[in-house]
């Protein structure tokens, strides 16, 4: 009976403070979407976020909140001490634009530019990191008023280069590990989420176990032996052997994997070799990115990769030199089962049970697994798609058309907020 008594208490708790999260999301809404706007217009690169860091900053100290500066370069986290015994949340949004120009008619369309690997390029935010913040911000602003309601600390992280450090940097959520953004207070969960310019406004969805991939790219250099295009009996081809090569890997996919469980990605993108037409060169170089979305594919690609290479390669008179991982990886964005069923009523209170989507996973990758790494975490999908706009004709992420409403952004405030008042609570 006592304990039938505080599960209903709790669930009563959590209405109420759902019910409180909507007003103040409402009331700061215009606040939301103008710090979104400002953000869209005055993008930064990876690593390059220094105006973009002082605007959030400068919220969060006026909000009087503890907050710590140039973090993985860039950084910005606060601390919201509730005064009282509990855990500490995580809520982290991504700070960087990338390389894109936009195409949009908007009012506050992007002409801002850049230096990217030695040229003035063209800066947007094309994959909604401005809406991520200003989610976050609009959080920060609510929890902060209801202090009162929490229990333990939340710790807003802003985090730089997510889209990648530039070439011979470091940078994004890996560093701000190393850096100890999960000490100090020592964070129990993390909470992230990323708009979408696929789902409806107004829906959010979610997956357990692996929703976004590992990204391992790779080099494969093929050693041979040189010789005139009219004499290839004198050759070892590292052109026909790397083509071997390439249709092999793809066996690893579909001939070895149980893609019943999970799906996975072995591509080649850029392949290197010879300079003429009647030369078979001596080698080629090959780099491609591998993408697995559970652990047991994972190592299994880590295995048949140097095996199907090499023993490609050895059938052909040939050497390979495989480079696994080439210049960096990413886990896999894994939300732990048990903590995403813990907090599925906290979904389903806040956008209602119809607009929950149990969502397929996607082979995309997100460095916000380097912090799921360390510590049990969530990462979902809010919608930003206009209500209006099939998904077919919805620009992608990453392109000059992107687009992500306004309206949208509401959902993912209440989200953060409520997420972090719930854990606060069943703790």
């Amino acid at each position: 009976m006592k304990a039938i008594f505080l599960f209903s208490l709790i669930l009563f708790c959590a209405s109420v403070h759902a019910d409180e999260v909507a007003r103040q999301a409402d009331l700061i809404e215009s606040k939301v979407i103008k710090w979104r706007h400002h953000l869209h217009q005055h993008p930064e690169l990876s690593n390059r976020e220094f105006e973009t860091a002082k605007y959030v900053e400068k919220h969060l100290r006026n909000l009087g909140l503890d907050v710590q500066t140039g973090v993985a370069i860039t950084g910005v986290v606060a601390v919201l001490d509730s005064g009282k015994p509990g855990p500490t949340v995580a809520l982290r949004a991504d700070m960087d634009a990338l390389p894109v120009k936009e195409l949009n008619d908007l009012p506050f369309k992007s002409t801002k530019t850049a230096e990217f690997e030695g040229n003035t390029v063209p800066v947007m935010h094309a994959c909604g990191h401005d809406t991520h913040m200003a989610m976050l911000m609009g959080a920060a602003e609510i929890l902060t008023g209801m202090k009162d309601k929490l229990k333990g600390k939340v710790k807003f992280i802003f985090q730089p280069a997510e889209e990648g450090a530039p070439r011979g940097e470091r940078g994004g959520a890996e560093v701000m590990v190393e850096e100890g953004v999960l000490k100090k207070p020592d964070v129990d969960v993390i909470f992230g989420l990323h708009i979408s310019a696929n789902t409806d406004v107004g829906k959010v969805r979610y997956r357990h176990g692996g929703i976004m991939a590992a990204v391992d790219p790779f080099k494969i250099v093929i050693k041979g032996k040189q010789a005139h295009g009219a004499y290839p009996w004198k050759s070892v081809d590292p052109i026909t052997t790397s083509a071997q090569v390439i249709m092999g890997l793809q066996t690893i996919v579909s001939r070895e994997l149980r893609l019943l469980d999970d799906a996975a990605v072995i591509t080649i993108g850029s392949i290197h070799g010879g300079n003429r037409s009647n030369i078979i060169p001596m080698e080629v170089t090959m780099v491609g990115t591998i993408r697995t979305l559970n652990e047991q594919a994972r190592s299994h690609i880590y295995e048949a990769l140097p095996r199907k290479v090499n023993s490609i390669a050895q059938s052909m008179r040939a050497e390979a030199e495989l480079t696994l991982p080439l210049d960096y990886n990413y886990p896999i964005t894994y939300n732990e089962p048990a903590l995403m069923d813990k907090m599925l009523p906290s979904l389903i209170r806040t956008a209602g049970q119809e607009n929950v989507i149990n969502s397929k996973a996607v082979t995309g990758a997100e460095d916000f697994s380097f912090f799921q790494k360390e510590v049990p975490g969530i990462y979902l999908w809010v919608g930003g798609k206009p209500l209006d706009v099939s998904e077919a004709d919805s620009p992608a992420h990453h392109t000059p058309e992107f687009y992500v409403e306004d309206s949208g952004m509401k959902l993912g405030v209440k989200l953060l907020a409520n997420m972090t008042i719930d854990y606060m609570h069943a703790k």
